[in-house]
């Protein structure tokens, strides 16, 4: 009996909120795993039926079942946008996840590469090769303008808006937005594209696509994270490096400098600014940190001192 709501949830995420086909199915997913519980438990409640102790119950059932906090939570988000769903089709009166409270998560704080650290990786960089000089441009922007790897290898020729210092991202939800792009970034993809681009062979359909491989196609995600790791490597570094760590390292040198969070947000392309604000906490952590390293009463304390 769920069937026609699903099927109504599912044209909901791909048409109206443009989600990918692989967020579609984890929330479609969630639905039927809803559907089985409550055949399980004999229940034949429509979404308009359910309540909030259906609900609860379906949160234990598959806490019972192994399944980890983050994984629950995740499984919530999916519940409360189903419901969302239902109220603007007037499925139901009321919304009774309003009251589903998510397992307490420890949200962890990602890795963050110091600016020295990302000069040393770039240094490693052989600027003397073709995919050197286009690796440099690479990083250059991923750090310079704090892009997703997927806004990152679909950046076209036709985005970028060097006389007035911007490019134009396309983001989740296909949503686009107006980013500032350092001097360093516009300087290394100048010569990429004047030096060596030019001369690349482009297979058909990739022409406007600004970073290619040596096949003439747009890069994948996973060149993007072994070029990095490679870079890290001989570097040195041992932190827990990805295409992700230099957006976040972009957010929060920014926030450490004393950017309005608001701003961030814009330039991340966060819909949300709960989500930006785990950079107030990277912000808190490297103050903490500061303190213990330059106060001289916790350098006393730490030293063993008193008097």
């Amino acid at each position: 009996m769920w069937e026609p709501y699903i099927k109504g949830f599912k044209s909901y995420l791909e048409l109206e909120k443009s989600l990918a086909a692989h967020s579609v199915a984890a929330y479609l997913h969630d639905i039927q795993k809803l559907t089985m519980y409550l055949h399980s438990e004999g229940l034949t409640p429509s979404p308009a039926g359910l309540t909030i102790g259906h609900l609860q119950g379906f949160v234990q059932w598959v806490a019972g079942l192994g399944m980890t906090a983050s994984s629950q939570a995740r499984m919530i988000s999916g519940l409360k946008a189903f419901y969302k769903y239902c109220l603007l089709e007037n499925i139901t009166a009321s919304d009774p996840t309003t009251l589903l409270e998510a397992p307490k998560l420890r949200r962890m704080l990602p890795d963050v590469l110091s600016f020295s650290e990302i000069e040393h990786l770039l240094a490693q960089v052989d600027l003397s090769t073709p995919e050197g000089a286009r690796n440099k441009a690479i990083i250059e922007t991923a750090y310079s303008s704090g892009l997703r790897v997927s806004e990152l290898v679909n950046l076209k020729l036709s985005q970028l808006y060097f006389e007035v210092g911007f490019i134009r991202v396309v983001g989740k939800g296909n949503k686009e937005r107006l980013v500032p792009i350092g001097s360093d970034a516009i300087k290394y993809i100048g010569i990429y594209r004047n030096a060596i681009r030019v001369h690349m062979p482009v297979k058909a359909g990739e022409e406007d696509i600004l970073f290619l491989n040596r096949r003439g196609r747009r890069l994948s995600r996973v060149m993007i994270f072994l070029i990095i790791k490679d870079l890290a490597k001989k570097a040195g570094i041992n932190k827990n490096i990805s295409p992700h760590t230099f957006r976040h390292s972009f957010a929060t040198h920014l926030v450490e400098g004393g950017a309005d969070l608001r701003a961030v947000q814009e330039m991340l392309g966060h819909e949300s600014i709960t989500t930006t604000e785990i950079y107030t906490h990277l912000d808190r952590e490297f103050l903490r940190k500061t303190l213990h390293q330059f106060h001289p009463a916790f350098q006393k304390a730490e030293t063993g001192g008193g008097g």
